[in-house]
């Protein structure tokens, strides 16, 4: 028996919902993982660094050592020491306790580290070690954006999910730089797969221009939440449990995601370098990559530039992200909505702005307290961004080019991991040059003057011929929603 269109409409309607619910799990997972790292890599590392240190002065002096040395041994039968070399037993009724032959590490390694020189040195280690993620994710998603166009969304995210499992057990056991750097490389090919795929998926059956930026909302919802969980929780599992525990935890949820599949669409769109030539493309595209790179340059250099200023703890290397977190989940939230009313390019403009005052007053901060008014308004202007850029980028193709999704999404998140890519790589290297603040101020500087761009995506134009086309489209769907 053939269904009724409101049956119909109830079931796509239902179907859309667990495509969203998938996608925002999916975000999720991938930027836990993305961020979970953050307050655990400079503190491993720099612990990885002093126990090598520690070895080889030990080596070093174990070498020097005269072959004709004293060496004292003492014995618990009769309470002397004998002295090799010698024969001689020197009683000793009082026992000095010897110097152990290797010096222990101390404890908590991130209270006010012993070295700071060292510690300003991890920021160009950490920072390409951030970056390889995204750096691999930025030459992946040239491909995979054609390819879900191709052979639908199926095999890329079920492929993306098996390569994050893979990933993420390589964190949880790897003990080395080499091998964690490898870990977060193939992080980005399965991020590329999953998102590209997912947000593509989105904007294909939303739409609606205001439901596809609602949905999109609600999708960076799930980023946003996995931005925010992560920090916090990786630092406090590293603290009291180790640094296995936590990748073990998001191993077991990817396992639970590879049960999830989507329905297999091809279609063919626009060549990926035609949307790559496109103005109103590469300026939203601009706006997500300078907007994040803020945040990417964070990453890495402000736990360490904590470690040295304030003697911050494992556990506060990661809270400190949490108000940042909170602020771009409300952000994205509230303008996922909010934007499509009062224009995509004014929130985009504004959250460039606020991005930039916000992260010139982070070095400000005298403790971690302080960090919470400047990191709250950079996750803040950051979802505004995003929740503004990522639905007129479907609107963008849908106005200009042929309404397929794969590859517009995929230069979307080309910008994102440019951000992460850039971010952490040059802010390293800047941050142990000239310094975080002077770093903060250089991107802060750019966001702002970055703004301005924005205007040009108050009113782009488009092709005539899909303007009327897109418009009957719109005032059809407005139609049959408003009689339903």
């Amino acid at each position: 028996m053939p269904l009724t269109p409101l049956q119909e409409d109830l079931t796509s309607r239902q179907s859309r919902k667990l495509i969203l619910f998938i996608v925002f799990v999916a975000l999720l997972l991938d930027n836990m993982l993305l961020t979970v790292v953050v307050p655990i890599i400079p503190s491993y590392l720099y612990y990885l660094d002093e126990q090598a240190d520690v070895v080889l002065k030990n080596n070093t002096l174990s070498q020097q050592e005269p072959p004709g040395a004293f060496h004292s041994i003492v014995s618990l039968y009769d309470n002397t020491v004998r002295l090799s070399g010698f024969n001689a037993t020197v009683r000793s009724p009082d026992l000095v306790p010897t110097t152990p032959a290797v010096a222990e590490l101390p404890q908590n390694s991130s209270d006010c580290p012993q070295s700071s020189s060292k510690l300003v040195n991890e920021n160009v280690k950490v920072g390409m070690l951030f970056a390889s993620k995204a750096t691999v994710q930025l030459i992946t998603n040239p491909f995979i954006g054609p390819l879900t166009n191709r052979i639908g969304y199926q095999l890329p995210i079920f492929a993306g999910f098996c390569i994050m499992f893979i990933s993420t057990i390589m964190f949880a056991f790897s003990s080395s730089y080499a091998l964690l750097f490898l870990a977060r490389s193939l992080q980005g090919v399965g991020s590329s797969c999953s998102s590209v795929a997912g947000m593509g998926m989105l904007a294909s059956v939303y739409t609606n221009d205001e439901e596809r930026g609602h949905a999109i909302g609600i999708a960076l919802g799930g980023l946003a939440l996995g931005v925010l969980v992560g920090p916090p929780f990786g630092s406090v599992m590293y603290e009291f449990v180790g640094k296995t525990a936590p990748f073990l935890i998001l191993a077991f949820l990817a396992v639970i995601l590879l049960l999830c599949l989507f329905p297999s669409q091809s279609q063919k769109g626009t060549p990926l370098l035609t949307l790559m030539k496109d103005p109103y493309i590469l300026i939203a595209a601009g706006a997500i990559c300078f907007g994040n790179m803020a945040i990417g340059m964070m990453e890495p250099t402000l736990p360490i530039w904590m470690m040295e200023t304030m003697c911050a703890r494992k556990w506060q290397l990661g809270v400190a992200f949490l108000p940042a977190s909170i602020s771009y989940l409300i952000g994205t939230n509230i303008f996922g909505t909010l934007a499509h009313k009062m224009g995509r390019w004014l929130c985009a403009l504004i959250g460039m702005i606020v991005v930039g005052i916000s992260v010139i007053c982070v070095p400000f901060a005298r403790d971690i307290y302080g960090l919470i008014l400047p990191n709250f308004g950079v996750g803040f202007a950051i979802g505004m961004v995003d929740s503004s850029m990522m639905p007129i980028m479907g609107y963008l193709v849908d106005l200009r080019h042929v309404s397929v999704y794969g590859s517009v999404y995929a230069i979307a998140d080309v910008a994102f991991c440019m951000g992460f890519a850039l971010g952490p790589s040059i802010g390293g290297s800047i941050a142990e040059s000239i310094g975080f603040p002077w770093l903060m101020t250089i991107i802060g500087v750019v966001d702002i003057f970055f703004a301005p761009l924005c205007i040009f995506l108050r009113n782009p134009p488009g092709q005539e011929e899909k303007i009327v086309r897109l418009n009957t489209h719109l005032n059809t769907i407005n139609h049959i929603l408003h009689d339903w």
